[in-house]
């Protein structure tokens, strides 16, 4: 790979920060775009504008055929089964409700648990927990381990007869850490479990592959895939999209209604209710192929080597502080710095260009576990390379002599 290429395909890097070349480490918020993507969200409404699956001239034809044709995309990029598996969302936050509010509308009652883990995101907690208070729904939780995992030995033993969805993420947006989705998944299939994965954090960084993973829920944010924001990805099994009952109505999701009832549409008609997101999912098709041309395999080794980098580089750093030592880390690491508070680190750092993240980055269970109100987050894309950890840890120690630390 060619990252001084690659870099040259996102035009914010054209751009100072500070008087600064830009050290964008903060992926996993939000990646930037490649130039592909953000033009062919204004040549569709330039040229080729239309709502899609209902008028039958031009424009609506040619815009519902680009429409279905990211939908066979992310079909092929993840390997599912089949492309009616694939429901477009305004989020993976979306995503996840349509599963919780639909799973738990029709198959949980009172007493029934829900397990998650410590690692969640507030995305992949908080509409479970409006389950728990609509319908006296447990949540249980599985245990992180020293090193900031989650074994499927700590899955296992939270699993008890009143279990009916194990709901996980796929890499933690914290530590970093690759959860064993696939022997999860056996073990949950084994007690007649489905299984929700959040791949929010996995599905830029990772191969993807459904029908191996064998997960029954998967999803997907695209601004973090390079795509544009306001869109997401719910991958599920056919079977669970012919069984759960709609999520919203509206036009667009029915087959005919009548004064005494409503028929709904074919799959996956039936979950995308009203003007759907068009110029986003069409441009997402260039995220798609942006990915593939890089190559996954490629993506993967490229972010192993710079991580592996970083936590050398900032282990040397006295004062700093890791979280987490996972042996399958993905491309993340958060850190603590001994006397100053992680939004004091941000703040001083952006003004050498380097942006990163810092606060509970939507983990409050985890960093309360951590016995941690905040934390600084440095997180990779594809456009990253050693030279910007270096920076970083040289603006750590610019910090560090603020505030009169060793």
């Amino acid at each position: 790979m060619n990252i001084d290429n690659i870099k040259k395909e996102f035009p914010i890097f054209d751009n100072k920060i500070q008087n600064n070349d830009l050290v964008y480490l903060d992926s996993a918020n939000s990646s930037q775009k490649p130039k592909v993507v953000v033009d062919r969200i204004y040549d569709f409404y330039t040229k080729e504008f239309s709502n899609v699956g209902r008028s039958v001239h031009y424009l609506a034809v040619a815009a519902t055929n680009m429409y279905e044709n990211t939908r066979v995309s992310v079909q092929k990029f993840i390997n599912a089964k089949d492309k009616d598996e694939i429901v477009f969302t305004k989020g993976a936050t979306e995503a996840i409700n349509l599963v919780a509010s639909t799973y738990g509308q029709k198959y949980l009652k009172p007493g029934d648990e829900v397990l998650l883990t410590e690692l969640e995101h507030h995305s992949n907690y908080v509409p479970w927990h409006y389950l728990r208070k609509s319908k006296g729904v447990k949540l249980e939780f599985a245990d992180i381990n020293d090193e900031g995992e989650i074994t499927l030995e700590s899955i296992e033993k939270k699993i008890t007869t009143k279990t009916k969805m194990i709901a996980l993420t796929h890499l933690s947006n914290v530590t970093g850490a690759i959860l064993p989705i696939k022997v999860i998944t056996e073990l949950a299939h084994s007690k007649n479990i489905p299984v929700l994965v959040d791949g929010c954090q996995s599905a830029p960084h990772l191969k993807l592959d459904m029908q191996d993973l064998d997960c029954d829920f998967y999803a997907i944010s695209c601004h973090k895939m390079y795509g544009p924001t306001g869109l997401g990805i719910l991958y599920a099994k056919k079977k669970w999209l012919e069984e759960l009952p709609p999520y919203q109505g509206g036009g667009g999701m029915i087959r005919e209604v009548k004064k005494e009832g409503i028929t709904y549409g074919d799959l996956p008609n039936k979950y995308e209710a009203g003007t759907m997101q068009t110029a986003q999912v069409i441009a997402f098709n260039e995220s798609i192929k942006f990915l593939n041309t890089v190559g996954m395999k490629n993506v993967m080794e490229h972010e192993k080597k710079l991580i592996n980098y970083g936590q050398e580089v900032l282990r040397k750093n006295n004062s700093v502080k890791l979280i987490g030592n996972p042996k399958n880390r993905g491309a993340v690491l958060s850190f603590t710095i001994e006397g100053m508070h992680p939004h004091d680190i941000a703040t001083i750092l952006d003004e050498d260009g380097v942006a990163i993240r810092a606060g509970h980055h939507c983990c409050q269970i985890l960093h309360d576990k951590l016995g941690l109100t905040a934390s600084a987050r440095a997180s990779l894309g594809v456009y990253n390379t050693k030279d910007d950890f270096d920076k970083l840890n040289s603006s750590i120690n610019k910090c560090k002599k603020i505030f009169e630390l060793k």
